[in-house]
């Protein structure tokens, strides 16, 4: 009889194991937050991109003229994204908005004219040695890859001198387009990644 209650002990004790395991473990902890600022010129697409990650419906997708925030939500982090218009007028104002960023989205449109794709060059180039962006992850979006005339990744890259611009720092060039979210959804996962081994990294003195 001695074996047998211990046998039925255990038991007991495996049953309030599992049900401790299946009822106890409360919430899941919170999502990691991060603020990001998006750039980019008028037309590459920053806003439909962003707006599509929201679920929002395409119909309501107006052009940011000034500056709107979106929490874009993931399944391991919230992104908080600052949008700047991507107008002549409002582009030399865009350095008050970088302060308190932790990452960086560039969106550029990869079928640009050529003084256009050469103007946004020019502003990529300020943004990646910015002082408050230049330690920053930064993803690089070549959007509209369904164009006919849509540059390839690595025609951009080229273009834009990343490999030796941006050498020693973290970045992604990544093609995109709204018909492949699932395509953007992962380049947004591998900037995730950069975010969350920057909040690893020992603080710099």
């Amino acid at each position: 009889t001695s074996s047998a209650c211990r046998h039925l002990e255990n038991l007991i004790g495996r049953h309030q194991q599992c049900f401790r395991a299946l009822c106890c473990k409360g919430p899941p902890p919170p999502r990691p937050e991060y603020d990001l600022v998006c750039i980019g010129l008028t037309g590459s697409g920053k806003t439909s991109l962003l707006s599509q990650l929201c679920s929002e419906s395409p119909e309501n997708i107006v052009s940011t003229t000034g500056f709107s925030i979106k929490a874009v939500p993931f399944q391991n982090a919230i992104l908080n994204v600052k949008e700047l218009g991507g107008a002549d007028n409002i582009r030399k104002y865009w350095s008050r908005y970088y302060q308190g960023s932790q990452g960086v989205i560039f969106v550029l449109e990869s079928a640009f004219s050529e003084d256009d794709l050469k103007t946004a060059r020019n502003e990529l180039h300020p943004a990646l040695q910015h002082p408050q962006l230049c330690t920053l992850p930064f993803l690089i979006l070549a959007n509209h890859q369904d164009k006919p005339a849509a540059r390839s990744v690595q025609e951009i890259k080229k273009y834009f001198e990343l490999e030796p611009l941006a050498r020693g720092k973290r970045w992604i060039l990544k093609p995109c387009s709204l018909d492949d979210m699932e395509a953007v959804k992962d380049s947004f996962s591998l900037l995730i990644n950069l975010l969350e081994e920057r909040d690893f990294e020992p603080s710099r003195m």
